[in-house]
């Protein structure tokens, strides 16, 4: 089955080039059905850090010498690029570049904006039983997500609603905040380092709540916030991500900071790089605190678009690629709030 999806500017249906498809489809079928030992070995940190490193620094880097081929390959659009294409001249440094943001990925000026956390492709969905777009644990599972240890969050978050941004490999990997606040709580889950490929993913995986991941909150209800409510921004690595750096910074990439617990973040800075790969960021919020995008909610059931990804009863749920600062939805604020 094609997997497509919407070009948000162009309202285009796209097919995507799943990579490593047929790798994956073995892996996540025969693999995972026959040989369940094999297959938690080959979803281990040790054997994704081996994969990234074969792919990225060793063999297989060493053999794309000519990098500006593989720049165009990849569509790459090098004028955004901070490095001129000729200082990109490794896997490692075409996944971790850098763009200007500030010129080439305009942001939203209303404050209530939230805004997109990556260049990556989106859908939403409620864990409200009563909502139109109820897919609670379809894409992942809620307690895990967040930690069963985490009562306070877990309770916080209940009914509320979800965004999910899918990152693939040609994509710029740095991860920007999608809302203004205060970090109230910042932790690492371990666990596994399953690929986010859409075929992975529909094989009852659920892996955004099973690979290792970070966990930002951020009370958006503070003096200079976005007053979306409270916000769990949940990055998630997958095959062949290295780590996930935190490395925050208010004026272009200068000065990088680790995220901590007491920190106010401004919307739309740098925040984490997934190094390198492709992975996929969460962004969780409380009930009736978030209206999401009319054209993104529209592309979501276009009918002419095919999906791996489906609601139920053959009918499909259409990803939109958006952009990292794009607009994807407004802040709801409270009755008697500011």
């Amino acid at each position: 089955m094609k997997h497509q999806y919407i070009e948000r500017h162009t309202r285009q249906v796209n097919t995507e080039l799943l990579y490593g498809n047929q790798a994956v489809q073995f892996l996540y079928s025969n693999i995972r059905e026959q040989s369940p030992w094999i297959f938690r070995r080959l979803t281990s940190a040790r054997v994704s850090r081996f994969l990234s490193y074969i792919n990225y620094y060793g063999i297989l880097a060493n053999k794309m010498k000519d990098h500006l081929n593989l720049q165009s390959m990849l569509n790459i659009n090098a004028g955004e690029c901070v490095d001129p294409p000729e200082k990109m001249d490794s896997l490692r440094k075409i996944f971790e570049r850098k763009i200007r943001y500030w010129q080439c990925r305009p942001m939203p000026n209303d404050p209530s904006a939230i805004v997109s956390p990556a260049d990556s492709r989106m859908l939403f969905g409620s864990f409200a039983e009563t909502s139109n777009l109820f897919i609670k644990g379809k894409f992942f599972d809620y307690e895990e997500i967040l930690s069963h240890n985490k009562a306070t969050w877990l309770t916080a978050f209940r009914d509320g609603d979800f965004a999910i941004f899918r990152l693939t490999p040609e994509k710029y990997h740095y991860n920007h905040t999608p809302v203004a606040g205060k970090v109230i709580d910042f932790y690492p889950i371990s666990g596994s380092y399953h690929a986010c490929n859409p075929n992975a993913i529909v094989s009852v995986v659920t892996p955004y709540s099973k690979n290792k991941r970070f966990v930002t909150i951020i009370d958006t209800d503070v003096e200079g916030g976005s007053h979306a409510g409270i916000v769990a921004m949940v990055e998630v690595v997958a095959l062949m991500i290295g780590d996930i750096v935190q490395c925050y910074s208010e004026k272009e990439y200068d000065q990088p900071l680790s995220v901590g617990t007491g920190m106010f973040i401004k919307k739309g800075m740098p925040k984490s790089l997934f190094r390198p790969g492709s992975s996929t960021v969460v962004l969780i919020f409380q009930k009736d605190r978030v209206r999401f995008a009319d054209d993104i909610a529209a592309n979501m059931f276009y009918p002419d678009a095919q999906s791996i990804f489906s609601l139920g009863f053959g009918k499909s749920l259409v990803e939109t690629d958006v952009r990292v600062r794009s607009y994807i939805g407004s802040a709801y604020a409270h009755k008697g709030s500011n």
